[in-house]
C-alpha cells in the first residue's frame, strides 16, 4: 500500500495486560501487539508513549526488519524486559497491519502451516484430590492429553510435614521466621529438599491416579540449586514427565551440559531469556528440548520467528510461554508461530477462555481452545480485534507494593531471597 505511515501509537493497561495498537495513515487500518509485563506495566506504556511513538511516527510500517533494529538500539544501552516488551507490543502490531494489508493470516506470511490447530497443555487445579480428579478428567473428555501438574503440590503439600522429626542428642538449633528481621522481610518460604521431594509426590500421584497414557508437565520455577535440580530430573525419570519447564534458573545455564550427560528427562527452558545471546548456547549445544521464550520478553514475533528457524535444525521443538499474563493478542501471536512452524511442540493455554470472560468481549477473535488444542480464526493477520471502550472501563489497578515485590520474596527457611 503505496504512501502508508505510522499515524500514531497508543499504550492500554487493562487487568494487568498490556496492549499496543499501532494506527496508520489508512483510515481503519490498524495493529495489535502485547507488550505485557505484569509487574512493571506503568514503565511499559512510558517507553512506549514517550520514546518509541516519537522515534516511529511518520515511518512505513511495512519495515519492520528496519524499525525492529532501529527501535533496539536507540536507546544505545538496549534489551531487557522494559524495552523488549515496549518492542514487542510495536513489532506484534506491525506484523498484523502486514497481514491485514496482505488478506491473510499471519502463518501464510511466515510461509503457510504445517498444523490444523495447536495442541495445547492445561493446568487442572482443585481444592482436593477429587476436584483435581474432577477438573482432570473433564479436560480428558474434552480431547486435551498434556497438563502441567503443578496444582497437585498445593494439594498434597499440607499431608507432607514441613520439619521432619529429629531424634539427636545435640538439638540444632532453628530459626523463628515469626521474629525479627524475618517477621519484616518474609514471603514464602521454600525449601530446595524439600521441594524435590513434593514434585516426585506430585507426578506419582499422578501416574498412580491416571496411568501411562497423559502427559505430565510440571514448572519448577527455577527453586533449585543446580544439585537438587539433578537430583530430582533423575529421581523423576521413571514417571516420564513430558517436559520440566525451568528447572535451573538463566544464571545456572552451564549446569545444563551435567544434566544432560546424567538424565533423559526432557528440558525446557526460556520464560525468562531476554536476548538471544542467552539462548544460541543453549540450542547449538543441545542443552534443551523445547524453547520456552515468553515472546514479548524478547522483542516479539521479528527475534521468534528466527530462533524457532535456528532451533529446528539441532532438534529442539517450541512451547511458547502462554500464561495468563500474555494477553489474548500475545496468544494470537503464539498461534501464529505454533502453527507454521515444522518443530513446534506444545503450546500453554491460560485460563483466558472461558465464554463468560470479558476478555471475550474485549478482544473479539481471540483463539479459542477445544479438543485439546487451540483454534484460531483465520483472519487477517493476528486475526483479532480490540474493544478500546471496554479496555478503558477495565484499568489495571495501581501498583500494589506487596504484589509488585512478591517474586522477590520467596526465601529460604533462614530468610535468604531465592529466585522465584
Amino acid at each position: 500500500m503505496a504512501d502508508l505511515t505510522i499515524r500514531d501509537i497508543r499504550c492500554f493497561l487493562t487487568r494487568h495486560l498490556v496492549v499496543v495498537k499501532v494506527e496508520t495513515s489508512e483510515p481503519e487500518l490498524y495493529g495489535l501487539g502485547c507488550a505485557t509485563f505484569t509487574y512493571r506495566a506503568t514503565a511499559i506504556a512510558a517507553v512506549v508513549h514517550d520514546y518509541l511513538r516519537p522515534f516511529l511516527v511518520g515511518k512505513d510500517p511495512s519495515q519492520i526488519e528496519d524499525i525492529w533494529q532501529s527501535c533496539m538500539v536507540a536507546a544505545y544501552w538496549r534489551n531487557g524486559p522494559v524495552l523488549n516488551n515496549a518492542l514487542s507490543g510495536i513489532d506484534m502490531a506491525l506484523w498484523d497491519i502486514k497481514g491485514k494489508v496482505a488478506g491473510m493470516p499471519l502463518y501464510e506470511l511466515f510461509g503457510g502451516r504445517s498444523r490444523e490447530a495447536a495442541a495445547v497443555y492445561l493446568v487442572p487445579g482443585g481444592r482436593d484430590l477429587q476436584e483435581f480428579d474432577d477438573n482432570l478428567n473433564r479436560m480428558v473428555d474434552e480431547g486435551c492429553r498434556h497438563f502441567k501438574i503443578n496444582g497437585l503440590q498445593s494439594i498434597l503439600e499440607p499431608d507432607m510435614s514441613r520439619h521432619a522429626p529429629i531424634s539427636l542428642t545435640r538439638k540444632i538449633p532453628t530459626v523463628d521466621p515469626t521474629s525479627g528481621y524475618l517477621q519484616k522481610h518474609m514471603g514464602r518460604i521454600e525449601d530446595s529438599r524439600r521441594l524435590v521431594r513434593v514434585i516426585e509426590a506430585a507426578f506419582d500421584t499422578f501416574r498412580t491416579r491416571f496411568g501411562p497414557e497423559l502427559n505430565a508437565l510440571y514448572d519448577v520455577h527455577e527453586r533449585l540449586p543446580p544439585m537438587d535440580g539433578l537430583a530430582l530430573a533423575k529421581r523423576l525419570e521413571k514417571y516420564d514427565p513430558y517436559f520440566i519447564e525451568d528447572l535451573l534458573a538463566p544464571e545456572d545455564n552451564d549446569y545444563y551440559r551435567i544434566l544432560r550427560q546424567q538424565t533423559s528427562v526432557p528440558i525446557a527452558m526460556g520464560e525468562l531469556y531476554n536476548h538471544p545471546h542467552e539462548i544460541v548456547p543453549m540450542i547449538k549445544d543441545r542443552l534443551l528440548d523445547f524453547l520456552r521464550l515468553h515472546l514479548s520478553q524478547v522483542g516479539g514475533l521479528t527475534p521468534a520467528r528466527k530462533l524457532t528457524s535456528l532451533c529446528e535444525p539441532f532438534g529442539i521443538r517450541t512451547a511458547w510461554h502462554g500464561p495468563g499474563d500474555v494477553s489474548p493478542v500475545g496468544h494470537a501471536a503464539n498461534l501464529m508461530l505454533d502453527l507454521h512452524a515444522w518443530n513446534f511442540g506444545i503450546q500453554e493455554a491460560a485460563p483466558l477462555y472461558r465464554p463468560d470472560s470479558i476478555l471475550s468481549d474485549m478482544f473479539p477473535g481471540m483463539p479459542q481452545v477445544r479438543e485439546g488444542h487451540m483454534w484460531s480464526n483465520d483472519g487477517p493477520g493476528l486475526g483479532i480485534e480490540f474493544d478500546e471502550t471496554l479496555a478503558v472501563k477495565h484499568p489495571t489497578p495501581a501498583p500494589d507494593a506487596a504484589a509488585m515485590g512478591a517474586m522477590g520474596n520467596v526465601r529460604r527457611p533462614d530468610g535468604t531471597v531465592i529466585r522465584p
